[in-house]
């Protein structure tokens, strides 16, 4: 099964990370590339990405005539969303684990940031003769 491990940043987190000392950048992302890696040698790896910051982002939906109507990040938003995982693993129980693990990345003072990780199932699509 796929799983789809959404991290959520708290909205003053985007901005503050490039303000980290270098040095906790440095291990945050050896952290990230470590989980990656081990993932990808016990072949549960699928993809993973970091997104762009909030302010870069557009909500998008189509005019009656299909012209795109884009419109900016609401503020309301408390968090957002900051990368993902998607693993192939036999149990929710397991990407439950990763997402864990991907939790206690460090933050700025090396401790564990304890980040909120969503997880859901990808689902796949009805073959084409159900369409």
């Amino acid at each position: 099964m796929k799983y789809i491990l959404m991290m959520h940043c708290p909205r003053n987190g985007y901005g503050s990370f490039g303000a980290w000392p270098k040095d906790a950048i440095r291990e945050h992302m050896a952290f990230m590339h470590r989980l990656n890696g081990s993932l990808s040698k016990s072949g549960e790896f699928v993809m993973a990405e970091g997104l762009a910051d909030p302010q870069q982002a557009v909500t998008v939906r189509a005019d009656r005539d299909g012209t795109p109507i884009t419109d900016g990040v609401f503020p309301e938003a408390k968090e957002f969303l900051a990368g993902y995982w998607i693993v192939e693993v036999d149990a929710a129980a397991r990407a439950h684990a990763i997402a864990a693990q991907a939790s206690a990345a460090p933050g700025p003072d090396g401790k564990p940031m304890n980040m909120s990780i969503e997880v859901r199932q990808v689902l796949s699509a009805p073959p084409a003769e159900f369409v």
